[in-house]
């Protein structure tokens, strides 16, 4: 704490992005934790945006008005997650938290990060990708889909973050619907292969793996609901899993994270086979930062409690 106790730490909260009320959630967290440790944070909630046209620069302008010395980045999804504030921020030369913006840029596209997975081997669910261009699925040859993939089928948006736009379809009827809601958030979608068994997180902390949660939602799968809203779902931490597949998916989670060039923390979400192989579905590179999100549940089960967690993780920026 001793080079971030006199810095001016502003904390980048909101945007324009669907998750923006979570990322208030985070970021008023983290400045809760800033005080705790005698650290005045200078928040910094980002507009709402109709039109991303002039955006950057908006943010550019609000971001140099702060005089900020060093930003912890609280922003989830579109401009925070994609590698757009990195890309301001380095332009400004403020140091920040987080992965560089190619490594956030890839993580968020869920397209390119499968296919840096499959070049290293990294197992991930088969998929196809469809576009805008595709009509909808007008001219989709579905039951040769179905025929490779299988069915149920997962669809969803390449670059929406917390299960927004995803749907798992049970029979063909059901398809049109679920890649028309993908498409209303991304004009890329993917098609993957529904993978059965159990959803485990490995969070990442410098660098290194921190224990196995495994996630038992009160529905079908971790959608948005079942993620923030009360109640809805079971969080084992550590994860109660053999020995052995918990070692491979402590060992996977941090392959795909320097994978995709991540830096410091993320989190990796998995499926866990009924056979106990671990299955990377995505790398977070700005996971939740509120008490009860998912990396300081896992930092909480490694003797790190969150006001320490949140040190961590700002200290990182100044290295």
């Amino acid at each position: 704490m001793k080079n971030s106790a006199k810095k001016r730490v502003g904390v980048l909260m909101g945007g324009p992005s669907r998750e923006r009320d979570i990322s208030i959630k985070s970021g008023k967290a983290v400045c809760r934790a800033l005080e705790s440790n005698g650290i005045k944070p200078v928040p910094l909630e980002l507009i709402k945006a109709s039109t991303m046209n002039g955006y950057r620069d908006q943010v550019s302008d609000m971001i140099c008005l702060s005089d900020i010395d060093v930003a912890f980045i609280a922003l989830h999804g579109e401009f925070g997650e994609d590698g757009c504030v990195q890309g301001v921020l380095e332009g400004l030369n403020i140091p920040y938290t987080g992965s560089r913006a190619k490594a956030s840029t890839l993580g968020m596209d869920k397209v390119k990060s499968k296919a840096i997975f499959e070049s290293k081997g990294i197992l991930t669910p088969r998929y196809k990708v469809i576009t805008l261009a595709n009509e909808r699925g007008k001219d989709l040859a579905l039951p040769a889909l179905i025929k490779e993939l299988g069915l149920p089928l997962v669809v969803k948006p390449s670059n929406e973050g917390s299960s927004i736009g995803l749907s798992i379809v049970e029979s063909e009827n059901g398809f049109i619907d679920a890649l028309n809601n993908a498409l209303e958030h991304s004009d890329k979608v993917i098609i993957e292969e529904y993978i059965a068994g159990r959803e485990i997180t490995v969070g990442i902390l410098e660098d290194r793996p921190l224990p196995v949660v495994e996630i038992i939602p009160g529905k079908r799968f971790f959608d948005f609901e079942a993620k923030y809203k009360k109640g809805m779902t079971e969080y084992r931490t550590p994860a109660d899993i053999e020995q052995e597949a918990y070692r491979a998916s402590q060992e996977i989670a941090l392959e795909s994270h320097r994978a995709l060039g991540a830096r410091f923390f993320s989190r990796v979400d998995m499926i866990l086979t009924k056979d106990n192989i671990p299955v990377v579905l995505e790398v977070n590179t700005i996971p939740g930062l509120t008490e009860t999100s998912l990396l300081p549940r896992a930092a909480q089960a490694a003797g790190i409690d969150f006001n320490k967690l949140i040190i961590k993780i700002l200290e990182s920026a100044l290295w």
